[in-house]
């Protein structure tokens, strides 16, 4: 069919479908495993996931350093300069999620600011990891307990537009997150648990704790041994230079 003249072209609709989906359900870990990360760090959970599910370290605390985020992810992809589906996200995410938004890392503007973080703490939503900009700190930070991460800040804000999409996969940080992945953030970054994967990590982490405790209290008490660089050292057939016995007294 012919386009009258002067008419909008019709490649710039926005369409339903792939681009501009909304799924209202995902699983999510269950609260007692998601309460047992909250005793780890993101940098023992990094370890024993082989260091390949950390975000991006542009993606950092905007608000104060001692809050953490832990929760499932309610995922949202924004068309970068946007946040209708932001918005939309706020209706559906869980109580204890955390909202994890997807802007295709844009600088344009900020997806957020202090509004949408006062709704979001009303309906009981556990904080927001931003691969993109937020804007307002000030006033975030006046919350006092919403944590907010995400890669910096700009005063310009967003259009309510669309497209989007909300709990389907995003890419956030270099890192897919799919919905229902549990989200760990503190001081050292972003760590996305894969939701099938949670209850193993945990068991192995509970497992390991004993060990690396009485080995981080012996290192604090200066006992400890560097044998095992040397050891690497030998296996690699590097040649060390003799060293006095025992320099400056060490073990």
């Amino acid at each position: 069919m012919t386009q009258p003249l002067g008419a909008k072209p019709q490649h710039t609709k926005l369409h339903p479908g792939p681009g501009f989906r909304i799924r209202y359900n995902s699983a999510r870990p269950d609260s007692k495993t998601i309460n047992g990360f909250m005793d780890f760090e993101t940098p023992e959970i990094s370890d024993l996931m082989n260091r390949l599910y950390t975000m991006h370290t542009a993606i950092k605390p905007m608000t104060h350093p001692d809050l953490r985020v832990i929760g499932p992810a309610c995922t949202v992809k924004c068309f970068p300069g946007d946040n209708l589906m932001v918005h939309k996200a706020l209706d559906i995410a869980a109580p204890g999620d955390v909202i994890v938004v997807d802007t295709s890392s844009s600088t344009m503007t900020a997806v957020l600011g202090d509004t949408i973080s006062m709704k979001a703490r009303h309906r009981g939503i556990a904080g927001f990891v931003i691969d993109g900009l937020i804007r307002d700190l000030p006033a975030v930070l006046r919350l006092g307990n919403f944590p907010v991460f995400a890669r910096g800040t700009t005063p310009i804000g967003p259009l309510q537009r669309g497209p989007g999409e909300v709990n389907h996969p995003v890419s956030v940080g270099g890192i897919v997150v799919m919905p229902g992945d549990l989200i760990v953030g503190d001081l050292n970054g972003v760590v996305v648990v894969p939701r099938e994967i949670a209850d193993d990590l945990l068991a192995r982490l509970i497992a390991r704790g004993p060990a690396e405790s009485a080995y981080l209290d012996a290192v604090a008490r200066g006992e400890f041994s560097n044998a095992w660089v040397d050891n690497l050292l030998d296996e690699a057939g590097i040649t060390m230079p003799v060293l006095p016995e025992n320099p400056a007294g060490r073990q």
